[in-house]
This record gives structure tokens, sequence and C-alpha cells, in this order.
């Protein structure tokens, strides 16, 4: 396709040229949107003490942050993307990170923990339709030699997001209090908006994804094998990694600073993640996907036992970072191979799972940690990591050669 810029025009009289729109500014202020939602999304996971403490609730109550807008999402990826099938796709971009900077600035200033939740469901929507339509604009936005390449950059701000919202919105926390971490990503929504609306041409719909497209995806084997294998993969994570901060404190036993600064460390492992999973995924899935497992599940397994000492956990959170920073780039490769003509109903079905076990898990591991303790949490993780890496090796995932699911 060539780039999705609107022509220079002129009107009699003038010389005046309209500014061009689209190519790789577009693309990065894709990225930009994708990382402001997902690093919003995961944010209370390293503010998950102070914010409990500060409207006295429960860690495992505190969880709900997480649960709510990933219940939401896995919703909204697909009735966003059936409900707005004619909608232009500037506007609906535009909209949702609208949504998304009320929601922060809603945080931020929320007087009772149950308007939190109620900016938790407006991130929810956000994620579920941003990610979805956002995710599969790069060919309308650059010439069609590098639509691959300009994909992979809109993908990076997933991992990315995922491995640096955390230790990023702790730091601001330690610093500054909760809410300005808030704050700061309410503003960061609003300096993506005016990207958007800046750089994004217009972008009618030009071919929607169909309710009997969905189905028929949920139908084949392929796809159903790679839903197992994530469900399995993001209840671990997430079902773990949700109550990281409290185990940092309690087992650990290192104060506020100390957990910044491990977080930070497991964000970077995260980053090197991304890249090896990039160059591994592509070639070698299995493996990619089932030593990314493989570590989150050693990582998990061992903190119980060996994260008692600060050397332990930061030993153990490398590695854990590492593993899961390869997983979304693994797992989305998974599902588009798993149906490499419907690509983009791929990727709403992998934003809708992926989402939905994120709930499940954030949900789980708060009944746990309120009823045992952060290290049964870890351990449980740890055993549902191993599972999926199982899962992985005795399966196999379809070539990009596949015949159509339908």
């Amino acid at each position: 396709m060539t780039t999705a810029t609107t022509s220079s025009a002129t009107t009699p009289g003038t010389t005046a040229r309209r500014r061009p729109r689209g190519g790789w500014a577009a693309v990065l202020s894709v990225m930009a949107g994708i990382f402001a939602i997902v690093t919003t999304e995961i944010l209370p996971i390293g503010l998950l003490s102070p914010i409990a403490a500060d409207f006295g609730v429960s860690d495992g109550t505190a969880g709900l942050m997480m649960t709510t807008p990933a219940l939401l999402a896995a919703v909204s990826a697909p009735v966003v993307t059936l409900a707005t099938a004619r909608t232009d796709r500037r506007v609906l971009l535009c909209g949702l990170v609208a949504l998304l900077a009320v929601a922060d600035f809603l945080a931020a200033a929320a007087p009772v923990y149950w308007l939190v939740l109620v900016s938790r469901v407006l991130v929810g929507v956000t994620v579920g339709g941003f990610w979805s339509i956002g995710a599969g604009l790069a060919a309308r936005l650059v010439p069609a030699r590098s639509a691959a390449r300009a994909t992979a950059v809109i993908f990076a701000a997933v991992p990315l997001g995922s491995v640096l919202g955390v230790p990023v919105g702790t730091l601001i926390g330690d610093r500054a209090g909760w809410r300005t971490a808030f704050l700061v990503m309410g503003a960061l929504s609003v300096a993506v908006l005016a990207a958007l609306l800046y750089v994004l041409p217009p972008l009618p719909a030009v071919r929607t994804v169909r309710a009997d497209t969905l189905r028929a995806l949920l139908g084949g084997g392929a796809t159903r094998r790679v839903l197992v294998i994530t469900f399995l993969t993001v209840l671990a994570q997430f079902g773990a990694y949700t109550y990281v901060t409290p185990f940092l404190e309690r087992v650990t036993d290192v104060g506020p600073g100390a957990v910044t600064a491990l977080l930070l460390l497991y964000g970077a492992a995260g980053i090197a993640g991304n890249f090896l999973g990039g160059a591994l995924v592509p070639r070698h899935p299995r493996a990619g996907f089932g030593g990314a497992t493989a570590l989150i599940g050693c990582a998990t397994l061992l903190l119980p036992l060996l994260g008692g000492s600060t050397a332990g956990a930061v030993v153990l959170l490398l590695v854990w970072g590492i593993g899961y920073g390869a997983v979304p780039v693994a797992s989305q490769t998974w599902f588009v191979r798993s149906a490499p003509h419907e690509s983009e109903a791929a990727t709403v079905l992998f934003t809708s799972s992926f989402q939905a076990t994120m709930s499940v898990g954030s949900l789980g591991g708060g009944l746990l940690v309120d009823r045992s303790s952060p290290s049964a949490v870890m351990a449980l993780g740890g055993a549902v990591a191993v599972l999926a890496t199982l899962v992985i090796v005795s399966t196999g995932v379809r070539g990009a050669g596949a015949k159509r699911t339908r």
C-alpha cells in the first residue's frame, strides 16, 4: 500500500498546502497511545500497598484495580471493534485516548475507593478498543515495504508498557505519591491525544471484522490451542506479579525505595527479554514461547525459597523479567500464525483473551493473598507457568502458510 497521507492541495487564488499526515510520525503516535494505555492499566501493581493503605482496604481488594480494567478490556475488544465497524479509525482512537485521560485524572482526584474503580472501568474500555484497532493500522500509515517493520514498532509498546509501567509508576509514587503517578499518566495521555490529532490522517473503515469471523476462528483447533497456552501463561504472570510489591515488602523485607529499584531492574530485564523474544520467536516459536514460560515458572517457584534475601530477589526478578518480556510477542505471533489470513480478527481474540486472563489472574491472586500469603501466590503462579511450558512442549504452531480458518 502507499503511505496514507493527505494529498497536497491548493485552492483558487492561494498556494497554501495542507500539512501531510501519516507516515512514521503517525506510527509512533499509535505506539505512544498503546504504551500509555498499557502503562496506565498495570500502574497499580507497583502502587498497590500505598493505595490500599490510603483507602483502608486489603491488598486483595486493591487488586480489583487490575481485575476491573482487564475484565472490561476483554469484553470491549470485540464489542468496540464490531460496534464501530464503520467509524473513522482516527476519530475512534482519539476518542479512546481522551477517555483514558479522563480516567487517569479521575483516579488521581478520587476521594473514595469506588471512584478509583470507576476510573478503571474507563481504562478497560480504552484498552480493549484501542489495542484491537490501533495494532492493525500500520499498513495504512506507511508504504507496503515498511508495513511489517511498522507493525513491529507499534507492538513494541505492549511489552515496553508492561515491563516499564510498574517500575516507573512505583518510582513516581515513591517520590511524589501515588496520585501524582496517575496525574503524570493523564498528562501523557493528553500529549498523545494532541499527537494523534496532528499526525493521523483520516482512516475510514475499509475492512471490518465480523462476528462470524471471530466465531470461525474460535472453532479452529490451532486457535483454541493458542488460547489455552495464553490463558495459562497470563494467569501465572498476573496472578503472581500483581502482588509482587507486597512480597518484596513482607518477605524480602525491603523498604519502598528498594522496591522501586528492584522493579526497575525487572523492567530493564523485560526490555532485554522483549528484544530476545522478537529475534527468537519468528524463527523458533515453540522454543521462544516455551523458554519464556519456563523462566517465569522457575523464578516464581523459587521466590518463596530464595526471595527472602535481597540478592536472591534480584536474581529471580531479572530471570522473571526476561521471561515475561518475550511473552506478548510470542503470544501474538502464535495467534497470527494460527489464522494467517485473518490477522485483524486474531488480534481481537489475542487482546480479549489476554485481558480476560489478566482479570482472572489478578482476582485469583487477590483471593489467595488475603487468605494465605504473597509466597503462596508466587508458588501457585510458578506451578501454572510450568504447566504452560509443558503444554507448549507438547503442541505445535501452524506455520505462516496455514490454510484459512473458516
